[in-house]
């Protein structure tokens, strides 16, 4: 085994400048990935995090036959001060033994109040925030008791008999829960808490679907080089199984060391993240950190993941080493593919406000993964009429490149394409600002972060399209090295290559980009019956112009290496 992983290091070491570049752009594949990944996990982790730590203010009333195990009465009222919530609960404890939530120091008596830093820094300047807030100050709210840096909370400290009590709340907002006897302060999560939590869940299956298709494709950058040298280590005697242990090495080596990488740049990415304001304020850096056991599991699949999909792709070369040597088309792809994207795009019409989020989440995953499945089988069909109608050698070769390898191709695209199903899915779901209601900021405040939210998730979306169409493109370059300093050699110009290198992009990606689009709004439709505006149609124009500059930018990029690999039509040694 030792000799096996001895001769996996020398093949790695031994590909040469343009190998130890294949290799680089996968690592660099792979440490987006991880980056972004982390990302993903780490929103569900603080939306949590936030909904425990405000969970004390939300009380959970005790029932008509635990009354006898009441400790306090609670009370919490919600105002606005400018566009900043401000909360106070009022507390009235009735017997010993209120156990405390963490941030509280102690319980306020009757006439004391406690203050969240930023309130008391507020009441000190604004009087008329003090009125709001009365009593004599005793102590600080801690970090723990807060939900996001900044807030305005107070605890105010009461006797059962008190007004203000049972009063009924005529503030610039609305009534909390009523005045509510409770055994202890642990709370619920709120409504609202609830309601962001749900929302984080679905863009997150947005980010991370896209994210686990690029980190699997990452693994079959440069494939084709990897094929030939494999498929020629077992015509020599090469066992199959010694063959996809090289394999898992070379991959898993590679993909460990850029989710290392993806792991520092998010590490580096943690400060700027606090600063995205959401509900009201920004982020402790805990709530972005989404703790070691997560790291680690992220850390850890990655990798898996990278050394399953490059295991997947070696049936051809197990099996069948002398037609991957002989360059063979491998056989076409079955149409079964398209009908799973069919059967669940069908399944979409019966989502609604009464499904469950586990059921939304599996059908848009789902929906998602189809639009990967039946990618390389359409590229295969528009590669065809390509081929078939093509009047320029530049669109013969870009059609013939398209039939003899779809998977390549949907590779290259598939970045943009998915990321056009989540503009088609969330352009509907974009609220405009006009549904706004100036009397209910609460109303302005959630369609503000549903516009922050969505803008997050595309930026995230395009990050991954556009890095994922430069680094296929580029690999793609070093893949075909020879064939196309062949092609120079036999006197094509420079000029029609890269024109069928782009026309080998574009055309696929104008198809299944329009397709994958029209798939997102098919999956929004059930829930975009509140929130449809003309926003949504801008978002859906800006994906679409952003998406495409993109590609032409990526494959522009990797221009000076194709003007590399022509200028040298030796075969090397891989």
């Amino acid at each position: 085994m030792r000799s096996l992983f001895d001769l996996t290091w020398r093949l790695l070491r031994g590909g040469g400048r343009r190998g130890l570049l294949g290799s680089s752009l996968t690592l660099a594949a792979v440490a987006v990935s991880t980056a972004l990944l982390l990302f993903a996990v780490a929103v569900n982790f603080a939306f949590a995090g936030r909904a425990e730590r405000g969970a004390w203010r939300n009380p959970v009333p005790l029932t008509g036959t635990e009354t006898g195990q009441a400790r306090a009465v609670q009370a919490v009222r919600t105002g606005f001060v400018g566009d900043r919530a401000l909360t106070v609960v009022h507390l009235a404890v009735l017997a010993p033994g209120l156990a405390l939530p963490p941030g509280v120091p102690r319980l306020p008596a009757p006439g004391e109040v406690l203050l969240s830093p930023a309130l008391a820094e507020l009441a000190a300047d604004d009087p008329s925030v003090a009125a709001r807030v009365p009593g004599r100050r005793a102590g600080t709210i801690g970090d723990e008791a807060l939900v996001h840096p900044g807030e305005l909370v107070a605890l105010a400290g009461h006797t059962p008999g008190e007004a203000i009590m049972t009063a009924q709340w005529k503030g610039d907002y609305r009534l909390g829960p009523s005045a509510s006897k409770v055994a202890d302060l642990t709370g619920a999560p709120s409504s609202d808490a609830t309601a962001y939590q749900a929302l984080a869940a679905v863009a997150s299956v947005l980010m991370v679907v896209p994210l686990l298709v690029f980190g699997g494709a990452a693994a079959r950058l440069t494939v084709a080089r990897r094929d030939r040298r494999l498929s020629s280590l077992r015509l020599v005697g090469a066992t199959p199984g010694q063959v996809v242990a090289m394999t898992v090495a070379e991959a898993v080596v590679t993909a460990l060391a850029g989710a290392l990488c993806g792991l520092l740049l998010y590490a580096a990415a943690i400060w700027p993240l606090t600063g995205v304001r959401i509900a009201g304020g920004g982020w402790f850096a805990s709530d972005i950190w989404p703790g070691v056991l997560p790291v680690g599991a992220v850390l850890l699949a990655v990798p898996l993941l990278v050394g399953l999909s490059a295991v997947v792709g070696l049936r051809r070369v197990v099996v069948g080493p002398l037609g991957v040597a002989r360059r063979q088309t491998p056989p076409g792809m079955r149409f079964v593919r398209v009908l799973v994207l069919i059967a669940c795009l069908a399944a979409t019409p019966l989502l609604g406000a009464g499904v469950s989020l586990t059921v939304v989440v599996a059908v848009l995953s789902a929906a998602f993964l189809a639009v990967n499945l039946a990618g390389p089988w359409v590229v295969g069909v528009i590669g065809r009429i390509t081929a078939a109608t093509a009047r320029r050698p530049a669109a013969l070769l870009a059609g013939r490149r398209l039939v003899d390898d779809p998977r390549s191709a949907w590779r290259t695209v598939s970045g943009v394409a998915l990321t056009g199903f989540v503009a088609g899915f969330i352009g509907l779901l974009t609220p405009s600002a006009s549904l706004s209601i100036e009397n209910d900021p609460m109303t302005a405040w959630l369609l503000r972060d549903i516009r922050t939210g969505t803008l997050i998730v595309l930026v995230v979306s395009f990050l991954v399209a556009i890095v994922s169409a430069g680094i296929t493109a580029a690999s793609s370059i070093l893949d075909r090295r020879q064939t196309y300093a062949l092609l120079r050699l036999a006197g094509t110009d420079l000029a029609v290559l890269d024109r069928a290198r782009l026309l080998e992009t574009l055309v696929p990606l104008t198809v299944m980009g329009g397709g994958s689009i029209a798939a997102g709004v098919c999956c929004a439709l059930p829930f975009a019956r509140l929130t449809m505006s003309g926003t949504g149609a801008l978002t859906l124009l800006v994906c679409v112009v952003a998406g495409f500059a993109g590609v032409i930018a990526a494959g522009a990029a990797s221009r000076p290496l194709l003007r590399s690999v022509t200028a040298d039509p030796a075969p090397r040694p891989d």
